[in-house]
């Protein structure tokens, strides 16, 4: 869940126009010196790994809570094809189902929790931008990955953690999302540039995109679960509003790792938590939610709507909140549908 500002959509247009070339040379130029920096020291590991590329699920015991004993592992059914996603390279659809999935947020709730094993047990991890697993927080966050939700604009903090996006199990997707300036698939999306070098360059990788279709879809379902227009209320949809939204179409379980409940912020007595786990002296978290919420200047995520559609769809699908552990009340249903999730 960042705060997501292009860095070149962003601008106006004549700045844009003035400083076009340069600004994508030096993004080409970071991305292969970042590639060049870390294959020497990090490609043996992705050819050497022993995964299967076809399968993208966890051989081991599936997890379907945390209260759960690991259960024997059942055949696996083939992939499910998820409509929208597609191939930087081939431009296929993602092809991929879970039973159950632990959606790992950045959150400062997850420091200290221990939840690492617990976790790593799930089928299928699916984590958000850049956040890490190692350095020490692999007892709390686990170490595996098998979905990576990204932002458009965490591209190059992607691309510096080579630990995350080299040394990993060939069967983990990275799924990017990005307005359609950066997206754009005619030489002129920067954005989608950089990750076609990328791809090209690491043919192993299997790197998604969101395109402007599917992004429309999940513009409109903001607007059918709250009623606003994301635009005119000058609303950015985080990343943790297109993930969540993935892991419906994704899983049969979400199991919600260290996002709280709607009215938590409100709470004069609530626990201060940094906004990520791997950033302890930033931002706190709901001063983070409370200010973006509010504000009516400028474009904003709106994280405690988002949250309150996400205990709406707790209370129709199978998706359970823990650190903190919390179910929503009994009081509202939901009016998304799988179909409306961008299906």
């Amino acid at each position: 869940m960042c705060c997501c500002h292009c860095f070149l959509i962003m601008k106006s247009p004549s700045v844009v126009v003035s400083g076009e070339m340069t600004e994508r040379d030096e993004m080409r130029s970071a991305v292969l010196g970042i590639i060049v920096i870390t294959m020497g020291t990090s490609l043996v590991v992705v050819y050497n790994n022993s995964f299967n590329v076809t399968s993208g699920f966890h051989s081991g015991a599936t997890a379907t809570g945390p209260a759960e004993k690991p259960r024997k592992a059942q055949p696996k059914a083939r992939p499910s094809t998820l409509e929208g996603y597609t191939g930087v390279i081939n431009h296929k659809p993602l092809r991929m189902h879970c039973n159950c999935c632990a959606l790992v947020t950045s959150s400062g709730h997850l420091i200290g929790s221990n939840r690492g094993d617990e976790i790593d047990r799930t089928e299928c991890v699916i984590r958000m931008n850049d956040a890490p697993t190692s350095n020490g927080f692999r007892k709390d966050v686990g170490q595996r990955t098998s979905l990576r939700v990204i932002a458009h604009s965490s591209l190059q903090r992607v691309l510096r953690s080579r630990q995350e996006l080299l040394n990993t199990s060939q069967d983990s997707v990275f799924l990017f999302w990005g307005p359609s300036s950066c997206m754009r698939r005619d030489g002129k999306g920067l954005v989608f540039n950089n990750l076609r070098l990328v791809n090209q360059l690491l043919p192993q990788l299997r790197v998604y995109v969101i395109p402007r279709l599917k992004m429309l879809q999940f513009d409109e379902l903001f607007k059918k679960e709250t009623g606003k227009d994301r635009k005119s209320s000058n609303s950015w949809l985080s990343t943790g509003w297109f993930t969540m939204a993935v892991a419906l179409e994704l899983c049969d379980r979400v199991n919600v790792y260290g996002m709280v409940s709607p009215d938590f912020c409100r709470a004069p007595s609530q626990l201060s938590v940094p906004y990520h786990y791997y950033e302890p002296s930033g931002p706190d978290e709901c001063s983070m939610y409370l200010s973006h919420e509010h504000s009516q200047h400028g474009s904003h995520h709106r994280f405690i709507t988002e949250k309150t559609v996400f205990a709406s769809w707790a209370r129709t699908f199978d998706i359970h909140f823990y650190q903190p552990d919390w179910s929503p009340s009994a009081n509202e249903n939901s009016s998304h549908t799988l179909a409306s999730a961008g299906s």
